[in-house]
């Protein structure tokens, strides 16, 4: 861990530059994107004084649709006029990416099918029925690409970025998982288990930004997990979404995750620990043998 410190040591912001710069897209963020959800509200129909109302897998895609637009084009004033950065800096650079994005993806994959499994051997969760529609399908993957791809920019390409550029590389981390899991707090279903998880999912997902200022790899990982967990029939971040595949939950606890989902699972926990360890034992690995060579 010491070698993780001192990634990219040489900080050339102070950290009251930092602070500051980010109130200043917190506030910016609420009048710009805001501005944004709210025509996604009309558009999409969804009645913005009741939005706690069911919404279609539809409407859920027109909302983030209008929500990628103010999220990206508030990244985009920022990095230009603020961070004075090209655009690409967030951490998009896609050259040799491709086996990271298919990693990614494919750790969703396993992670969602074998918790499926587990929790299916052990009668936490029972078989209720398979509900195709390719439609929905469709949509469901349309809006967690968006999901993916505004979160991770947001809060790894640009909050974790910014503080890695003023303090250490862990509290930089750790602090953007706080705010990532704070974030999720007007979700249904919250409690001190999920926030756990979540700031998890935020390290989870930041650590390879740590070592690479890359974010292919927690994008694709991002999707797959919140994709693959809402097809199997999970609630994703205490939120109901179309399932392919729908189940009973006989008695909510740690074990199913309950009305959260499989991130208020246990198992979840345990997943994300491991894979944390794994990714900074394999990047400490590479940089080793560089330093070797």
């Amino acid at each position: 861990m010491y070698r993780l410190k001192q990634i990219d040591s040489h900080k050339t912001e102070k950290p009251l530059n930092t602070i500051f710069r980010l109130i200043l897209f917190a506030i910016s963020y609420f009048f710009i994107v805001g501005i944004f959800q709210f025509i996604g509200l009309l558009v999409s129909n969804v009645d913005y004084n009741n939005l706690d109302a069911s919404k279609t897998t539809e409407q859920h895609l027109i909302i983030s649709l209008f929500d990628f637009v103010g999220n990206f084009l508030l990244l985009w004033l920022f990095m230009k006029y603020v961070d004075k950065e090209k655009f690409i800096k967030l951490g998009f650079s896609i050259q040799n990416k491709i086996k990271e994005i298919i990693l990614g993806i494919l750790l969703g994959v396993l992670i969602m099918g074998l918790g499926f499994l587990t929790l299916l051997m052990l009668n936490e969760i029972s078989f209720y029925e398979f509900n195709y529609n390719f439609k929905e399908i469709v949509y469901s993957i349309l809006v967690y690409i968006i999901v993916a791809f505004v979160e991770e920019a947001i809060f790894r390409g640009y909050i974790l970025r910014n503080f890695m550029a003023s303090s250490n590389n862990i509290l930089a981390l750790i602090i953007s998982s706080i705010l990532f899991a704070l974030a999720h707090g007007f979700n249904p279903n919250m409690d001190w288990f999920s926030y756990l998880d979540l700031f998890l999912a935020g390290i989870l997902l930041g650590i390879s930004y740590v070592y690479t200022r890359n974010l292919w790899f927690p994008i694709a990982l991002h999707f797959s997990w919140n994709f693959f967990q809402t097809l199997l029939g999970f609630n994703v971040s205490g939120q109901d979404f179309y399932s392919l595949i729908e189940f009973k939950i006989e008695e909510k606890n740690i074990l199913n995750g309950g009305d959260f989902g499989f991130e208020g699972s246990i198992f979840s926990i345990i997943v994300q620990v491991l894979l944390i360890v794994v990714i900074v034992l394999y990047y400490e690995r590479i940089k080793s043998k560089k330093l070797q060579n």
